[in-house]
């Protein structure tokens, strides 16, 4: 009976050794596991560790990430994160006959056309403005006879003579454009901000405000791109003067002019998202003169 006593004891103590032995090993586990999770957070600079389940077993290289997320941004059309345009990526169409006949760059036979009774190169500024902010701020591309197509598919513009400013606005909302009609402000502080805030603008001047830059001008759209801080001036795409368009301008002069007859006096343009672009129009064809710089 000793014996029997004596051999249960003894098993039960190897138990307990067994089972001190693997809580030990346990212990030791866990400890090595925490070290090398805290060297590793403190050579991150406290950078969190990913479970393993997140982890994948055969990471992507960083290129082959970024690649892959930019084609699929691209692929399902979502918003648009662009960069600053450079000048040469700017479109400036001009808009009448004597460009088109001395064949400059950014002119078209539409300067000498005639739509719906009236005569291109007499009304067109507007629908010039609209078709440079297009092509220059998506990745997509229209001349202004497209943009005057458009227009009158998806307005109540009737065509024929000068395009409103609340069918300007109602066209880059349906082509994917935050936008915002504005009055001139009292304070050129105000607008300044307002237009550097803008990814561009169009704005609507006459010479019966302000002739420090325009003469004989009673209403006139232009686009302007590109506010820099350190001249205070902006990049003008001006459709009714060869001379005046694609120079860079002094900011005070355009709000001086600003047509204070009119309701309202500019429009800024913000992003640019292509999933609420109803046209996406791909290309800017017809009989035009494209400089050999712009895609």
């Amino acid at each position: 009976m000793g014996g029997r006593i004596k051999k249960i004891l003894k098993k039960k103590r190897q138990q307990i050794v067994y089972a001190m032995t693997g809580i030990t090993l346990i212990i030791v586990i866990i400890s090595t596991v925490y070290t090398v999770r805290r060297t590793y957070i403190e050579i991150n600079e406290g950078g969190a560790v990913p479970a393993m389940a997140d982890v994948p077993a055969s990471p992507k290289p960083p290129e082959e990430i970024v690649m892959s997320a930019a084609l699929e941004a691209q692929d399902n059309n979502s918003e648009e994160i662009k960069e600053k345009v450079k000048e040469e990526e700017i479109f400036t169409f001009l808009q009448g006959p004597k460009s088109w006949e001395e064949r400059r760059d950014w002119s078209g036979a539409w300067g000498r056309a005639f739509y719906d009774g009236g005569s291109f190169g007499g009304f067109g500024c507007g629908l010039c403005c609209l078709a440079n902010v297009y092509s220059t701020e998506s990745r997509y591309q229209c001349t202004p006879v497209d943009m005057y197509k458009f227009a009158k598919r998806n307005t109540g513009y009737d065509g024929g003579g000068a395009i409103a400013w609340d069918y300007m606005d109602t066209i880059l909302d349906k082509l994917g454009f935050d936008c915002s009609l504005r009055i001139k402000p009292q304070d050129y502080q105000d607008f300044k901000e307002q237009v550097s805030a803008a990814s561009c603008s169009i704005v609507l001047i006459s010479s019966n405000d302000s002739s420090c830059y325009w003469q004989d001008t009673p209403g006139h759209y232009v686009t302007i791109f590109l506010y820099d801080k350190e001249t205070d001036t902006v990049f003008l795409a001006d459709s009714g003067n060869p001379d005046h368009n694609r120079q860079k301008v002094e900011l005070r002069k355009i709000y001086k002019s600003l047509k204070k007859a009119s309701e309202w006096q500019y429009l800024t343009i913000g992003d640019y998202d292509s999933t609420k672009d109803t046209w996406k129009h791909r290309k800017s064809d017809g009989n035009w003169v494209k400089p050999e710089y712009v895609n």
